[in-house]
């Protein structure tokens, strides 16, 4: 269905005020609503009958019985009406609607959207127009920077408008006519659609069944009001038709009147970002002014001149997360911890008590549905993961509130981490219920990066490799750092290079150099007027962590990652003596799969012994992801001018072959140790699907897996690259034909000495075939290359942890997110003319020369499989 397309959304678009610089909204002139001030200021005599009707209105609608709700809006609720008491002082003003899950069905549940969802953001602002007795509201949408006093500040005003999108009749004016009264039931019921468009927003594409829906309750708070309400929709799809319901809350905050002061970002960090558009008289192009996305933190007025002089102070305004009591009791202590690891870090920025978690409990003065504050939701639903979202002013990038979403069945992800990357060096990581303690650290380091999303930071992918592969071994080292990574925010795990014998105990990853590198850069406080009068201090801040752990990299495809030393799930400096003692790890486990998964209990299946053989599979499968990033690799450094640095830099040729080595050992070699095991007597690998559990056999998914390697290794993109290292490096480069020929040699050794290949090494060199016609056929040489798969069978079955920022995808604006680096040697027309393809085909070519020399077999599964190979190239190629 496609509910199971649902991506949240997030607002990602601001302006900022600062110094000579003056904010301008779409829409409003300089002298915003000075005829509507000026109204309520003095009325005219014409007007005093009308304004005696309106007192009578407005009692009748405020009092005789009404309910109200005192706060920004005063909320008055008469039988089944909602009334808005909006203060004229607020037209004008900037709000932020904000409209989040509270309650969804079982079909959201499913596709892992559930409580806490934050689904729908915009900017509005109220305007009154006279005439027609109404309020309007506008979408505020903040204009691009423009200096005060530059002529073309006006043309901003006149090219850049912000649309009108409800309306209401203003049913009365209070005694003194400072605040007006309007009816609000049709946004909030699900009649229209302006501020809360829930069902497209899901990506169901229906609308709210009028009958159906309705508002359970608005609260007013002292700066923002809060709809709930429960909304159906009716889904139909071919003969089949679902009712859906949803309890939805609607929050209009009102934002701050000055903004924050924004801080520029640095490719150097990695920092969420909120790009402004930046228009002057003096610019000869357009430019914009990249800002961090981070909370508003500062001394107190009466600590500033302590905190300048280096004492630690605590902040104006801490951030403060809230456990929900939904998450189980077990849990907290653990999930706080990870929270509060944060602090380190920002009493390196200069504040202390910056980050506080505390329990939610029934004798707090907290109402969830207040959106000032903070709360980590746990979730009742089988998705495994976690994300760390956060509700930004769109004028400047500061975060007004986050919401952690936290998935119950991430618990099953951590336990598998634990047992495969560990179990080999620790007794208790071995069995099917690991303990609190155990299970507890992996929460703790969850949490941590979740929450450090929540703070505006991005992944950082090279952090991992900012630790030498062989200090991992070593206790000194690991007791130092006691972190797996320079970051929490890498994808970096349990410490799986780690041998049994090397005496390694912190085997977690936790708040590294980096990470504190990251918060003192974006929340150090300077006490400057604008965000140009920190330049100079966050550059010499920059040039003093030069190091190799301070620095960054963005997630990148993990099919075609460029930079090899970025990567999710790896460790070390050398991602192929990683991978192999990673392998060593799992080559002792496979052995004691069923004895680790044995419970006792009477009846049990092999079901969690598949659980476990599937786990270790999937982790050899990432070390052959680590290690194929080499070939075609490229170093990618965030450079500035005069730092002596190269940009571009081609991994070498001795790394590239040695990767392939790799390649050709562990995975175009057939595996045995991993795929003749014993467990595989016992059980398949059991995986659920909508049709049921389908018993997938070893081999099947090994053959899988050396298809997609094979597809990945031969994909044009990975040959351009080691095309543009050939053009540069000459001989100094690994050339797509050694590629090509090693693969040969190694593949068809059996073919190529005479001998009979076996049913294993026949699928593998069909594989190689399947891969070469792939982008090699005739049509490839006249037409846009296709994508050689869209999904892999292993690599993405398994969720990511987490679906924040970069994993998102459509559900964070590309401005926000900061587009990860993309290299383009690659296109349509450069692919049709480069040797990519001519390799190919001339391999091709090759193998069905050879495979003609062998026909005289006297095998006959071999003689057809040898024919088979032979049409097929001819087929590809055009032959007749």
């Amino acid at each position: 269905m496609r509910l199971k397309t649902f991506l949240p959304i997030m607002v990602a678009t601001g302006v900022l005020i600062s110094g000579p610089t003056v904010m301008l909204y779409a829409g409003q002139s300089d002298s915003a609503f000075p005829e509507a001030a000026g109204w309520f200021r003095k009325k005219k005599k014409s007007e005093a009958k009308d304004s005696v009707r309106s007192r009578s209105n407005y009692e009748k609608l405020t009092g005789d019985g009404a309910i109200v709700h005192t706060g920004m809006f005063n909320v008055y609720r008469k039988k089944n009406d909602y009334y808005f008491e909006v203060p004229a002082k607020l037209l004008g003003r900037d709000m932020l609607v904000v409209n989040k899950l509270q309650r969804v069905p079982s079909e959201l549940n499913e596709a892992g959207v559930n409580r806490g969802t934050n689904y729908e953001n915009q900017m509005v602002r109220f305007e009154l127009d006279k005439a027609a007795g109404k309020l309007l509201v506008r979408q505020s949408r903040p204009l691009p920077l423009a200096p005060e006093g530059d002529a073309i500040r006006q043309s901003v005003l006149d090219n850049y408008i912000s649309p009108l999108i409800a309306g209401f009749k203003v049913e009365a004016f209070n005694e003194d006519s400072t605040a007006m009264v309007v009816k609000v039931n049709d946004i909030y019921d699900g009649t229209e659609t302006s501020i809360n468009n829930v069902f497209t927003n899901i990506n169901l594409g229906t609308s709210a069944i009028k009958n159906l829906s309705r508002i359970l309750s608005i609260k007013s708070f002292e700066n923002n009001v809060v709809a709930t309400s429960e909304l159906t929709t009716k889904v139909t799809e071919g003969t089949t038709t679902v009712y859906v319901t949803v309890e939805v809350s609607s929050s209009l905050l009102l934002l701050p009147e000055k903004p924050m002061m924004g801080r520029l970002d640095s490719p150097r960090v990695g920092y969420f970002t909120n790009p402004l558009l930046n228009y002057s008289d003096g610019q000869q192009r357009v430019d914009k002014k990249p800002f961090i996305t981070r909370w508003r933190l500062e001394p107190k007025p009466e600590d500033r001149e302590r905190y300048l002089r280096g004492e630690l102070v605590e902040p104006a305004k801490p951030i403060v997360f809230y456990i929900e009591n939904s998450t189980p009791r077990r849990w907290r202590k653990y999930i706080k911890q990870g929270i509060e690891d944060w602090q380190v870090a920002f009493e390196r920025a200069g504040f202390k008590n910056a980050i506080i978690a505390r329990e939610l409990t029934d004798s707090m003065n907290v109402d969830k549905d207040d959106v000032n504050y903070s709360v980590l939701t746990y979730a009742a639903s089988t998705k495994a993961n976690a994300m760390g979202p956060s509700i930004l002013d769109p004028r400047s990038g500061e975060i007004l509130e986050a919401d952690i979403m936290w998935w119950h069945n991430v618990l099953g992800m951590l336990q598998e981490w634990i047992t495969v990357q560990t179990g080999t060096i620790r007794p208790e990581a071995r069995g099917v219920k690991l303990s609190d303690e155990l299970m507890g650290d992996a929460m703790r380091f969850v949490a941590c990066h979740e929450v450090g999303h929540s703070l505006g930071l991005r992944h950082n992918m090279m952090a991992s490799w900012a630790f030498p592969t062989d200090s991992l071994r070593s206790k000194t080292f690991t007791d130092r750092m006691n972190s797996t990574s320079s970051s929490i925010m890498d994808y970096a795990r349990f410490n799986y290079v780690a041998q049994p014998g090397d005496g390694v105990t912190a085997l977690s990853p936790h708040i590294g150099p980096y990470d504190m590198f990251a918060i003192e850069y974006g929340y150090r406080w300077y006490g400057k007027e604008t965000p140009e009068a920190e330049k100079e201090l966050l550059a010499g801040f920059l040039d003093r962590h030069t190091d190799r752990l301070y620095k960054y990299s963005e997630a990148q495809d993990v099919r075609d990652a460029v930079d090899p030393r970025a990567q999710i799930e790896d460790l070390g400096d050398d991602a192929i003596r990683s991978s192999l003692l990673g392998i060593e790890n799992l080559k002792r486990i496979v052995p004691q799969i069923i004895q680790w998964t044995t419970t006792g209990e009477k009846g049990q299946t092999y079901e969690e012994a598949s659980r476990l053989y599937y786990a270790v599979i999937n982790q050899w499968n990432n070390y052959l992801y680590h290690v194929l990033a080499n070939i075609g690799g490229i170093y990618l450094e965030n450079t500035t001018v005069g730092d002596g640095q190269k940009t571009y830099t081609f991994v070498e040729k001795e790394k590239q072959q040695a990767a392939m080595k790799f390649l050709l050992d562990q995975v175009l070699t057939y595996p045995k140790w991993l795929f003749d095991a014993e467990v595989g007597e016992y059980t398949y690998l059991l995986r659920n699907t909508p049709l049921g559990v389908v018993e997938n056999a070893p081999t099947q998914v090994l053959k899988n897996a050396q298809s997609y390697i094979l597809w990945d290794l031969l994909s044009n993109n990975r040959l351009m690259r080691m095309l543009e290292n050939e053009l540069v490096n000459g001989r100094k480069a690994f050339t797509v034909v050694e590629l090509m020929d090693g693969l040969h040699r190694s593949i068809f050794a059996t073919t190529e000495r005479g001998a009979l290949p076996d049913v294993m090494t026949r699928a593998l060199q069909k594989n190689f075939v399947d891969a070469l016609i792939t982008a090699a056929a005739e049509s490839e040489g006249v037409k846009i290359n296709k994508k050689l798969m869209d999904s892999h069978f292993l690599l993405d079955n398994r969720m990511p942890l987490c679906s924040c920022d970069e994993h998102a995808g459509k559900a964070l604006d590309a401005g926000r997110m900061g587009a990860p680096r993309e290299l383009n040697f690659y296109g349509s027309q450069i692919n049709r003319v480069s040797d990519a393809i001519s390799v190919k085909r001339g391999e091709l070519l090759r193998i069905k020369d050879l495979l003609q020399s062998r026909l005289g077999t006297s095998d006959i599964a071999v003689k057809y499989h040898y024919k088979d190979m032979i049409l097929r190239i001819n087929t590809a190629l055009g032959i007749k």
